[in-house]
């Protein structure tokens, strides 16, 4: 058992090298296709670098549903990227800069709060899981989420990008910001970046699932943990690259727009692929309060000043230090449990 664990510990860093090579390939098209089509920064950041950083989250979430059935491991790899994003990518875009990251009313009044109610809508549609379709089977408070709920938060998305649509009516691009741009090749550096996430993330969930399986660790702390940790790269090397090149806004933009876009069309598309997913809400529901305070935490920092300081950044990275303490303390002691079933 020593030999595979250590297997799949190897299998989980090459994947994660494999998932930030192709992030980098990815994202780097995204903001060059940006500044060709003439997008403003805002919309460059919440949607089109969001969503291309978001996908290691997205296959992530596919493949768990294809190869296990289930959505465990990929919703917890979701919900752990969502509390790393919100408070560890910002904390190192500003400790990694010398001046505060400016913010700005539109991200703080549109970005900042649409996600908190991407957020509410979720832990409301979990909620509805439970009180309409309750898994009476289970010995714990469980639910199961279905395709007809599952279109709720995908509903809410779709209004997100319309209102994207609508503030961008009135935009006038730089003409010499595309300029020097190959579209052709930027395109085929994005698929490539695709196919590479693609590969690295099917090769991590077997990977990530062999591990809680050997030491009984729960599918969804597995998410979010190790699974989390591996997807996040993408979130965080756009976040702190765009916070280093003064283009703040655009940093804290594609935070709140990968974290909105993973909530909102991650784990519905999981649902839409497995049909019914039956999950513990005892287990879900502490760590979307959690990731409820951490939003709280970086709405309220952002708003003092519309800007992100250095003694800020350092508040946020402590928080996310007693987040993972706590999972780690847990672990542990569901991992003490269960060693002598695995040392027989």
């Amino acid at each position: 058992m020593v030999e595979s664990i250590g297997l799949a510990v190897g299998i989980i860093v090459v994947t994660t090298g494999a998932v930030w090579l192709g992030s980098s390939w990815l994202e780097s098209a995204s903001e060059d296709l940006s500044a060709y089509y003439g997008l403003p920064q805002v919309v460059q950041g919440s949607v089109v670098a969001a969503v291309g950083s978001s996908f290691p989250e997205l296959a992530t979430v596919v493949f768990s549903a294809l190869v296990t059935g289930s959505l465990g491991l990929g919703a917890g790899a979701i919900v752990g990227s969502a509390i790393f994003n919100v408070l560890v990518i910002p904390a190192i875009a500003g400790i990694s800069t010398e001046e505060d990251i400016e913010a700005n009313r539109t991200l703080v009044y549109k970005e900042a709060q649409f996600y908190m109610l991407a957020v509410s809508v979720l832990v409301i549609t979990f909620a509805m899981a439970v009180i309409y379709y309750p898994d009476a089977s289970a010995d714990h408070i469980a639910g199961e989420m279905n395709r007809s709920l599952a279109m709720i938060p995908l509903a809410l998305y779709g209004l997100y990008l319309f209102i994207q649509v609508q503030d961008t009516a009135d935009h006038v691009a730089d003409p010499e910001a595309g300029e020097g741009v190959d579209p052709r090749r930027q395109w085929g550096y994005l698929l490539a970046g695709l196919l590479v996430i693609l590969v690295a993330v099917h090769q991590l969930v077997d990977a990530v699932e062999a591990i809680g399986l050997a030491f009984g660790i729960d599918e969804f702390i597995m998410g979010v943990t190790v699974a989390a940790g591996a997807t996040s790269l993408p979130d965080a090397l756009v976040s702190v690259r765009a916070a280093r090149d003064d283009r703040g806004v655009a940093s804290l933009a594609n935070v709140l727009g990968s974290n909105t876009f993973d909530l909102l069309v991650a784990i519905p598309v999981g649902v839409l692929i497995v049909g019914v997913w039956t999950f513990n809400f005892a287990l879900a529901i502490p760590m979307f309060a959690v990731l409820t305070l951490a939003t709280i935490l970086l709405f309220t920092v952002l708003r003092t000043d519309l800007a992100l300081s250095t003694a800020e950044s350092a508040a946020l990275l402590a928080a996310y230090l007693l987040f993972v303490a706590w999972v780690v303390l847990d672990t542990l002691t569901s991992v003490v449990s269960v060693l002598p079933d695995v040392g027989g």
